[in-house]
């Protein structure tokens, strides 16, 4: 009998499967879906509490995703990478992620990473890097997105969003708040972020 997380993987699946896209459609083909379940207790944050609203949100495709994730929040086991100390109490009381499969997530795979974030309103994610690969889609519209040394962009929902390996990234909430898809390839899959911009040591005299 399917579990809620079969549930998950499977609306997960289906709504990668039905973006129009060269770079995630090839993803998806590579990824192998038949994945073994990893045994983790629920674990709850404070930024569940705009699920509901991210749902009302997002577009019709990502609907069926989200209103699941929102309808069984309290059975998902929720993470954060950084602390308080790091970026402030009201970072962390708006920040989350939930990972699928990977490293860490309900799905065992050792090849990528995927899963959901959630900013809440009004927040700013900092410049931020990583050695692995990363596409995002987000699943709610009006965040502002950066890349690299370029200006802050509002981007909508469904759009895909790529960064390579160790390109700086930050995000920029407006007064709605954020839920995106991410998927992590070619480098340590639960691996910390590194904060600020990546700086080129070439470039030094």
């Amino acid at each position: 009998m399917p579990t809620i997380f079969d549930d998950l993987l499977e609306r997960f699946h289906a709504y990668l499967a039905g973006v129009d896209n060269e770079p995630v459609a090839d993803e998806v083909a590579r990824i192998g879906w038949d994945m073994s379940a990893r045994a983790l207790e629920p674990r709850t944050l404070a930024c569940l509490d705009y699920l509901d609203r991210i749902a009302e949100l997002a577009p019709a495709g990502a609907k069926p995703l989200t209103r699941f994730v929102a309808d069984h929040r309290d059975e998902l086991r929720w993470g954060q990478t950084y602390t308080a100390n790091e970026f402030g109490q009201s970072f962390i009381d708006n920040y989350g992620w939930l990972e699928v499969f990977g490293m860490r997530g309900h799905f065992v795979n050792d090849e990528v990473a995927a899963g959901l974030l959630i900013l809440g309103p009004d927040i700013l994610y900092p410049d931020h890097h990583h050695i692995a690969e990363e596409i995002y889609i987000p699943l709610t519209g009006g965040t502002e997105w950066r890349m690299g040394e370029g200006d802050f962009n509002v981007r909508d929902a469904g759009e895909v969003i790529h960064h390579a390996s160790n390109v700086s990234h930050a995000m920029r909430t407006g007064k709605e708040p954020l839920m995106a898809l991410y998927l992590w390839r070619g480098g340590p899959l639960a691996q910390k972020s590194t904060i600020g911009p990546m700086i080129d040591l070439r470039d030094r005299g």
